[in-house]
């Protein structure tokens, strides 16, 4: 009898382990890793560009379907407007791609079109930004355009100065409207051992310093999981 008890536990070893591992995803899934990125109207380029709201400087690429007079490359002035043929001035900023292209499609159909079908591409996010602070050789606030990885915003930034801890950056982001952090290693990074995450607009990325306290312990209590972000204090 313990024999046989024996065994199927043996059998079903692999289907036990399998299914603790698919929960242990779906729990990192919601919180860490780099499955969790920042909140849609925050979120930098190429991600979910319907919902990426428009801020000043932005290059955009308006097409409307079979007009190609009205079609052309546009970028937001510093006061948030644009300007187009037959639609004149509007304001962009603010406004979520979709909502851009539906009211510009309105003001086309008031008077010149009767069905215009209008798209919109981000070209330019130059209203994202990234801020790099700690031990880092040029810290600031820097504009980044289309898939970003932690070492290259970083590189922008001239890299970690003399007295960084590089098993210990730190990553700040709004994920569910909740602030948070996750530390990563950039010696394992650079060797091959950690993927490079991507950064979007609004994350702080901060060098922690050789021989400092944690930051990220500082702020949550707790001690990190490389790669996985937690809620901040």
């Amino acid at each position: 009898m313990v024999r046989k008890f024996a065994l199927v536990v043996l059998l079903l070893a692999p289907v036990l382990l399998a299914a603790c591992a698919s929960e242990t995803v779906g729990e990192n899934a919601q919180v860490g890793g780099y499955f969790a990125p920042p909140d849609p109207t925050k979120l930098a380029p190429p991600n979910q560009q319907a919902s990426y709201r428009i801020g000043p400087m932005d290059v955009l690429d308006v097409t409307v379907f079979q007009v190609p007079d009205l079609t052309r490359t546009v970028q937001v002035d510093a006061a948030g407007q644009i300007t187009l043929p037959l639609v004149g001035t509007m304001s962009a900023v603010g406004m979520t791609v979709a909502d851009l292209q539906a009211n510009i499609a309105v003001r086309l159909k008031e008077k010149y079109l009767q069905s215009p079908e209008v798209t919109i591409y981000v070209k330019e996010f130059a209203s994202q930004k990234i801020t790099v602070d700690g031990s880092i050789t040029a810290p600031g606030v820097y504009a980044i355009s289309g898939r970003t990885t932690l070492l290259q915003v970083l590189a922008m930034a001239k890299g970690p100065d003399r007295v960084a801890n590089e098993s210990r950056v730190v990553v700040f982001r709004m994920i569910n409207n909740q602030r948070m952090g996750a530390v990563f290693d950039l010696k394992a990074i650079r060797a091959g051992r950690a993927d490079d995450p991507e950064v979007y607009g609004n994350d702080v990325v901060v060098v922690e310093r050789s021989g400092m306290k944690s930051l990220f312990r500082d702020a949550t209590g707790a001690m990190p999981i490389l790669g996985i972000f937690r809620p901040v204090l």
